[in-house]
C-alpha cells in the first residue's frame, strides 16, 4: 500500500515538472515548506498565526486575546486667573472669566460657599474651566498662605482649605543713629514694617523726635518666614536693645498663659506704660535731630509748659494715654485743641490742630487719633504743641517720671524666664559676634612684612 502510494506520488510530481513553469514550481515549493513547518513546530502565539494567515492567505481560526481596560486621562483645565479690585464682587469676578450667574450661584449655594461673599482688594481667584466650558476648579486665593479650593463633583461643589505652613528663621541686625531712627534702620536693612515696631516698643520710654541723638544704636532679633525657599514676610520683633544717650533698655516678646504677646523688661515689668513719649506719629516727620526752637509768634522758648512738636500739615496726633475728653473746642490763641483726663491726676492737651476727631465727654484709648497736625491759632507753621499736668502743675512731658508698668504675674514669672532668657543671651552673643568680626576686619592697606626692606 505505501509501495502503491508513493508510486502515485512520484507520477504526480513527475507531472507537476513537466507541465508547470519553472517560476510556478519555485513557488509551489515555498508553500509546501511553510506548511511542513505549521505542521511541525505549532505556533501558539496568536499573533504570529494572524501573521502567517495574512501572508499565505490562509483562514486560520484564533481565540480572543484579553485585553486590559484603557485608563481615562483626564483632559487639562484652561486657567483664568482675576485679582480682587476695589469695589470688585464675586459675580464681577465670574463675569470677568466669561462665566455665568449660574455658575456664581452653584458656588455660593455649596458648602463654605457663604466664604465668597466678603472679598478683600488684593485677593485673587483662579478659575478651572474643563472642556466643555463648565467651571471644574475654583481657586480662591486669599494670601500666599492660605486659599479654599472648590471642585466640582457631580452637579455641585466641594470646598477644602488648603493652608501653607511657613519656616521662620531669626535674623539679626544692629545700627548706629547718624540722622533719624528710619534713616538709620534702612542703612541697617531692615524693613519699614520693623522700624516702626521698634519705635513703638520703646515709645513709653524714649521721644524718637527729641531725644535721640548721633550715636545712639540699636540691635534686634526678628522673625523672617520663608516659603519654598524664599523670603516672603517678617514677623515679629522677638528681642530689641536701644542705647540712648548711654543708658540702654530692653525689650523681649513673652506670651501670658492667657495667649496674649506684649514686650516686656528682663526683669518682667511691662513696656507698655500709662502715657507715651511723644502723641503723634513719629514716621510722617521729615526732619532728623530737632533743636530747641523758639515760639514763632512770642520769639521766645516755653519749654516750661510744654513741647512742640514741628511736623507736616495733616500727622496724626495719639492721645497719649487711656482717657476722658474734658474739651475739645477752638480759641484763639490755641486754635482747635483736645484736653484729656486721665483717672484723677493726669492731663494732657493738644493745640493748633488742624482737625479734631474727638469731641468732648468721648472716652478715648491709648495710641487713638484724636487730631491731626496743623497751624490754627497762635502759629506760623504747622506743629503741635504738646503739654503734660500733674496735678494741675505743668510737667516737661519729655522727662516727666511716668507711672510703673505692670509686672508679669508671679505665679507666671518662672516660665518668663525660661522662655525669654534664651532669647536675649542669643541677643547679646549675635551683638558680639558683629563687633569681633569687625575687629577682625584690616582697617587699612596693609604691608607684606616679608618682602619689606
Amino acid at each position: 500500500m505505501i509501495v502503491f502510494i508513493m508510486q502515485k506520488a512520484t507520477r504526480f510530481l513527475h507531472l507537476m515538472l513537466n507541465v508547470f513553469p519553472r517560476r510556478h514550481l519555485i513557488a509551489a515549493s515555498v508553500v509546501s515548506c511553510c506548511l511542513l513547518i505549521l505542521v511541525a513546530y505549532p505556533v501558539s502565539d496568536a499573533k504570529a498565526n494572524k501573521q502567517v494567515s495574512e501572508q499565505l492567505s490562509i483562514p486560520i481560526d484564533l481565540p480572543a486575546l484579553e485585553t486590559s481596560p484603557l485608563i481615562e486621562v483626564e483632559p487639562a483645565l484652561r486657567w483664568i486667573e482675576h485679582s480682587v479690585g476695589s469695589g470688585d464682587s464675586l459675580s464681577t469676578l465670574f463675569s470677568r472669566a466669561k462665566l455665568s450667574a449660574l455658575d456664581v450661584y452653584k458656588v455660593t449655594s455649596s458648602k463654605d460657599g457663604k466664604l465668597l461673599r466678603n472679598l478683600f482688594p488684593g485677593e485673587s481667584f483662579r478659575f478651572g474651566i474643563n472642556q466643555s466650558g463648565k467651571l471644574a476648579e475654583l481657586h480662591y486665593i486669599q494670601s500666599r498662605l492660605l486659599s479654599r479650593v472648590y471642585s466640582l463633583e457631580g452637579d455641585s461643589y466641594t470646598s477644602e482649605l488648603r493652608e501653607l505652613e511657613p519656616d521662620t528663621l531669626l535674623s539679626y541686625r544692629e545700627g548706629i543713629i547718624k540722622d533719624s531712627l528710619y534713616l538709620s534702620g534702612q542703612q541697617a536693612s531692615l524693613p519699614d514694617k520693623v522700624i516702626m515696631e521698634l519705635a513703638n516698643i520703646f515709645a513709653w520710654d524714649i521721644d524718637f523726635v527729641f531725644d535721640i541723638r548721633e550715636g545712639d544704636s540699636f540691635s534686634i532679633l526678628f522673625e523672617e518666614k520663608y516659603l519654598n525657599g524664599e523670603m516672603f514676610a517678617v514677623g515679629d520683633i522677638i528681642a530689641a536693645s536701644f542705647t540712648n544717650r548711654g543708658k540702654t533698655y530692653d525689650a523681649v516678646r513673652y506670651t501670658d498663659a492667657s495667649g496674649r504677646s506684649s514686650y516686656y523688661t528682663p526683669e518682667g515689668l511691662s513696656m507698655r506704660k500709662a502715657f507715651l513719649r511723644a502723641p503723634l506719629d513719629i514716621f510722617r516727620i521729615s526732619s532728623g535731630f530737632n533743636l530747641r526752637r523758639k515760639h514763632p509768634i512770642h520769639k521766645m522758648i516755653k519749654a516750661h509748659r510744654g513741647v512742640d512738636y514741628a511736623a507736616p500739615r495733616g500727622t496724626p496726633v495719639f492721645s497719649a494715654g487711656d482717657g476722658k475728653v474734658i474739651a475739645a473746642g477752638y480759641s484763639k490763641a490755641n486754635g482747635n485743641y483736645v484736653f484729656v483726663q486721665h483717672g484723677q491726676t493726669y492731663v494732657t492737651k493738644y493745640l493748633h490742630l488742624n482737625k479734631k476727631k474727638v469731641r468732648k465727654g468721648q472716652t478715648v484709648k491709648q495710641r487713638q487719633t484724636i487730631g491731626t497736625v496743623g497751624s490754627t491759632g497762635y502759629a506760623t507753621g504747622p506743629h503741635l504743641h504738646y503739654e503734660f499736668l500733674v496735678n494741675g502743675v505743668h510737667r516737661n512731658p519729655r522727662t516727666v517720671k511716668l507711672p510703673q508698668a505692670n509686672p508679669i504675674s508671679a505665679n507666671e514669672l518662672a516660665a518668663f524666664k525660661l522662655a525669654t532668657t534664651p532669647v536675649l543671651i542669643q541677643l547679646a552673643q549675635s551683638g558680639t559676634a558683629v563687633e569681633l568680626a569687625q575687629l577682625q576686619q584690616p582697617t587699612g592697606p596693609q604691608t607684606d612684612t616679608a618682602n619689606a626692606n
